[in-house]
């Protein structure tokens, strides 16, 4: 039998609990989380932009703006679900809808859709990897 690192269960392959490799997807969904986070505070700036701009900040624009960002936060909270890539990239629909607020937010809701977009191209391309055993973690070292 080998010696196994204190705290450390032996499984069935072999291995010891304690040595797992680094999971991809945990990252990933940091990444998107702090990305809605990130995009719910740029939409809170612009309400200084709506103020000064056009006729004010209306309960209309003042409530689109803060719902948005409270719809962006809680969504930052469900990005585990296999679908959640999805509704993030719908989200940007409603954003680049904003349009009809204020031309600022619909630039908002275009950039952040770029950022989206890349963010799927990336999932796309961790899954492929993963897929075909290419992910840093996967690989096994030549003893």
């Amino acid at each position: 039998m080998t010696e196994q690192p204190t705290g450390g269960q032996e499984r069935s392959d072999g291995g010891i609990d304690g040595d797992r490799a680094p999971d991809p997807w945990k990252s990933f969904r940091g990444v998107m989380a702090g990305t809605l986070i990130l995009e719910a505070i740029v939409v809170l700036l612009a309400l200084p932009v709506a103020a000064v701009s056009h006729g004010g900040l209306t309960p209309l624009t003042g409530g689109y703006l803060i719902g948005l960002a409270v719809v962006l936060v809680l969504l930052a909270g469900i990005q585990g679900r296999p679908w959640a890539i999805w509704v993030n990239l719908a989200m940007q629909l409603v954003v680049i809808a904003g349009w009809a607020v204020h031309g600022a937010i619909g630039f908002i809701g275009v950039i952040f859709a770029g950022v989206w977009l890349l963010i799927g191209y990336l999932r796309a391309e961790v899954k492929r990897r993963e897929e075909r055993g290419l992910l840093p973690g996967q690989q096994r070292l030549d003893e």
